[in-house]
């Protein structure tokens, strides 16, 4: 086992117990994250919802078949990168996160990062977008690279919308795929 993957399992330890939060009475199963320890490229989406509590693994229902799709298209494998979100416990009926969940769970997101350190973050949705930049929008900031400095390290971001908002909208599904690509070029993918 290396090194990275027993820090990713020591976390996913410390997230399965977290009781910071009321989120966990209520939820199945935790989901911590998913995929590759040493990452280049590491997604970022909101909270799991029904499937990913039912299965303890991010992105596995309708959302995650599209990302699947979207990350096929740029020839990116499940296999090769990192999927997290910023809450790890399921909100009851899909509601969006609380501030206070986010702060309880940010610490796990910070960690996990810290120790994958990818060399890209994109991050799906306005909510995994305001977890690094409070006052963006998403629909203006889609698609475009950012830089920030955070847990004492250079990240790369890129915001793209959420798929379940992709599976609503068929004009942000094209803004979805259309950003998808820009991300394969700028990885060398395509």
């Amino acid at each position: 086992m290396s090194t990275n993957q027993a820090k990713l399992q020591y976390l996913a330890g410390l997230i399965s117990s977290c009781q910071k939060c009321p989120l966990f009475k209520a939820a199945t199963h935790p989901v911590p994250g998913h995929g590759n320890p040493n990452a280049d490229v590491v997604l970022v989406g909101e909270a799991p919802g029904y499937f990913e509590d039912q299965q303890g693994l991010p992105f596995v229902g309708n959302s995650g078949k599209l990302l699947n799709k979207l990350l096929d298209s740029i020839r990116l494998s499940r296999d090769e990168v990192f999927v997290a979100n910023i809450i790890k416990h399921r909100p009851p009926n899909n509601r969006s996160p609380l501030p206070s969940e986010i702060l309880s769970c940010a610490p796990y997101l910070k960690a996990q990062l810290s120790v994958i350190k990818p060399k890209y973050i994109i991050t799906l949705g306005r909510f995994a977008l305001n977890y690094f930049f409070p006052a963006d929008s998403i629909s203006r900031v889609h698609g475009q690279v950012k830089n920030i400095d955070q847990i004492g390290q250079k990240l790369t971001i890129i915001p793209v919308y959420h798929p379940s908002a992709g599976l609503r909208n068929g004009s942000m599904l094209k803004a979805l795929q259309q950003d998808f690509l820009s991300i394969g070029k700028l990885l060398g993918k395509i």
